[in-house]
């Protein structure tokens, strides 16, 4: 539907309409985000991404899969992404969780 100036509920489900600067606010831009951390299996990204999350960091998982490339077995490479603003705090947690597997493979 188009937009009428001093409507502030959708006509359809009867949700409460934003103010456009209040969207524009919480846009995802590209150029916000950073990868810290790259690996070719997914369950090793979700779980970085949910242990940062846990400690309030916003985190993206970005597959990228080349179908064009003949082989065998699932050769894409999983990007772990975060808000710039986040990055050394999200570097220092899996440092950290890495810091600890490998102590724990080691005993």
């Amino acid at each position: 539907a188009e937009y009428v100036k001093g409507i502030t509920k959708c006509a359809d489900c009867g949700e409460t309409l934003i103010p456009r600067k209040e969207f524009e606010g919480h846009l995802l831009n590209p150029s916000d985000w950073i990868t810290v951390y790259t690996t070719e299996k997914i369950y090793e990204a979700e779980m970085l991404k949910s242990n940062l999350e846990g400690g309030g960091i916003e985190t993206l998982i970005v597959k990228q899969k080349d179908s064009s490339f003949p082989g065998t077995g699932d050769l894409s490479i999983v990007k772990v992404t975060v808000k710039k603003t986040d990055a050394e705090n999200a570097v220092t947690v899996i440092k950290d969780i890495l810091e600890s597997e490998e102590d724990n493979e080691e005993n």
